[in-house]
């Protein structure tokens, strides 16, 4: 294991440290808790607050999304682990300003449990909460169990797209309702071309050889699709583009934005070749690209590979992905 770290046990908690000293008007931690971190100008009175959470080592999930026009608070586990319901409890409180709590988080187990959990008491300290799961990976399980499908990077839009229908003053139905759309309106899949490293485990998680990669692999390693030996950057594309259009289905004429993430390792070089045969293929069957993101949106620790998502684009979307949002952590939104 050759990582820049010291005590490994100690990885998330000085992370975090340096996470707010780095930007420490951005930030603050919430009370009670050294895994819970919040807006800094937080709560906003009379707005909706909007808490995620989930392990660490997926910089900028899920850390990189509190900030304006995004999430205001957020619970941070061990690297691949779920936060505890304490630490979920907090950041709940934290982002409660009296008009509610959306739990916007990835359809993993031991999240949904803790999450539910930490919901049930903040509703018993008057705090009402409602829950949205993101489930995005097309290859995770088939459209009629899309329910029990894991979260990926399609997280980003379901973030984006929450926190400016709360910036608008809208009530936690209303937040509700629109990240809902974006998440039941994203279709993502990935490849992995290598595996990444826990700090506290010391080996990889994962092996796979020097001539392979795994298409369709989850960001904790799950299995995927299918184990092959090493493919073109089109070829890559031409399978996530032929499994990701017919799930929604996405259609000839319609709208859509576009996020090609990096895994971790990954050079930017090699998203923008993704990028471009994901323009080709969209062209081919006459659906629009509105707005795109390339970069590290969601990482696996240094995880080398990309994933795909797309967003089909129809009622409030538009105007939402549009509006202003920061995060020291992210890109600028572009326009």
């Amino acid at each position: 294991m050759k990582k820049l770290i010291n005590d490994p046990f100690e990885f998330v908690d000085e992370t975090i440290e340096g996470l707010l000293l780095a930007y420490p008007n951005h930030f603050e931690r919430c009370e009670g808790s050294d895994r819970a971190l919040k807006r800094a100008d937080g709560p906003v009175e009379g707005k909706v607050g909007i808490v995620t959470g989930g392990g660490s080592g997926h910089i900028p999930v899920f850390l990189g999304y509190v900030g304006p026009g995004l999430l205001d608070a957020v619970s941070i586990g061990n690297v691949f682990s779920s936060p505890s319901p304490d630490d979920m409890l907090a950041a709940t409180k934290a982002a409660d300003s009296g008009a509610g709590v959306l739990h916007l988080y990835g359809n993993y187990s031991g999240d949904k449990m803790n999450f539910g959990m930490a919901a049930e008491m903040a509703e018993m300290e008057g705090i009402e909460v409602q829950t949205s799961l993101v489930a995005d990976d097309v290859v995770s399980a088939p459209v009629a169990e899309r329910d029990s499908r894991r979260a990926v990077a399609g997280l980003m839009f379901a973030y984006k797209v929450a926190g400016a229908r709360a910036d608008e003053g809208a009530s936690l139905a209303e937040v509700k309702e629109a990240a809902d759309l974006a998440i039941f309106n994203t279709r993502s899949m990935g490849v992995a071309l290598s595996s990444c490293t826990i700090p506290a485990a010391g080996e990889p998680t994962f092996e796979i050889a020097d001539d392979e990669m795994e298409l369709g692999m989850g960001i904790h390693g799950e299995p995927g699709l299918r184990r092959t030996k090493i493919m073109s950057a089109d070829e890559v594309v031409d399978e996530i583009i032929a499994n990701i259009l017919p799930d929604l289905p996405f259609e000839e004429g319609d709208e859509v934005a576009v996020l090609v993430n990096g895994l971790g390792a990954t050079p930017p070089e090699e998203l923008f070749i993704m990028y471009r045969r994901v323009v080709h293929r969209l062209d081919e069957a006459g659906i629009t690209i509105r707005q795109r993101y390339i970069g590290e949106y969601a990482t696996s620790m240094e995880m080398a590979g990309a994933s795909v998502s797309l967003m089909k684009l129809e009622g409030d979307l538009p105007r939402l992905l549009d509006a202003p949002a920061y995060s020291p952590l992210l890109p600028q939104w572009p326009k």
